[in-house]
């Protein structure tokens, strides 16, 4: 299972396990940035595999270079274009060579994520790697997911992960306070 963060898997990782169906956590996100925030997310889902008795295969790529070079002509569009297709396809090479006959990723628990361009990625991947997706539409259970995360005290980061959508949050901040202030 694609694993972006420790928050977004708490209820992927419960929710699977009460199907029988026992997720290996991977770590691969060279989207996010900067570095303290990329080592907190992932020392954090370090913890909590741990702390849950998951297998987790970290790969480690800090890659801001190719993830500027990759995004700065359409920012807009770095998720679908970008992001997702890296992050996910890594995924899926490693569990193919790996001899995973499956595989599912936490982003689909995130209200916040453009859920029906990963699932569409997901099946494409899928079926050209000959391998499962095993798709869940996860953000039934993001409030209860985030409440117990909360509770366990594990690292909530405020962003999806690169520094654009850490701009995009400081711009709806700003867009709430002008239009509370005019009220």
């Amino acid at each position: 299972m694609h694993t972006c963060c420790a928050p977004c898997s708490v209820y992927c990782i419960d929710s699977l396990r009460e199907e029988g169906l026992e997720p290996t956590l991977f770590w691969y996100n060279p989207n996010i940035h900067p570095f303290t925030e990329y080592k907190a997310r992932r020392d954090c889902l370090k913890d909590y595999a741990a702390q849950v008795n998951a297998k987790l295969i970290v790969k480690e790529e800090y890659g801001l270079d190719d993830f500027c070079r990759n995004v700065a002509s359409d920012i807009k569009n770095r998720c679908a274009n970008y992001c997702y297709p890296k992050r996910l396809g890594e995924t899926v090479r490693y569990a193919a060579e790996h001899g995973y006959e499956a595989f599912t990723t936490t982003l689909l628990v995130s209200p916040y994520q453009k859920h029906d361009a990963i699932k569409e990625l997901c099946e494409k991947l899928a079926a050209d790697a000959g391998l499962k997706f095993v798709y869940r539409d996860f953000r039934v259970g993001f409030r209860e997911g985030q409440k117990k995360a909360r509770e366990l005290g594990l690292y909530m980061q405020k962003y999806c992960g690169c520094i654009f959508s850490e701009e995009d949050r400081y711009k709806k901040q700003i867009e709430k306070d002008l239009q509370n202030a005019s009220v």
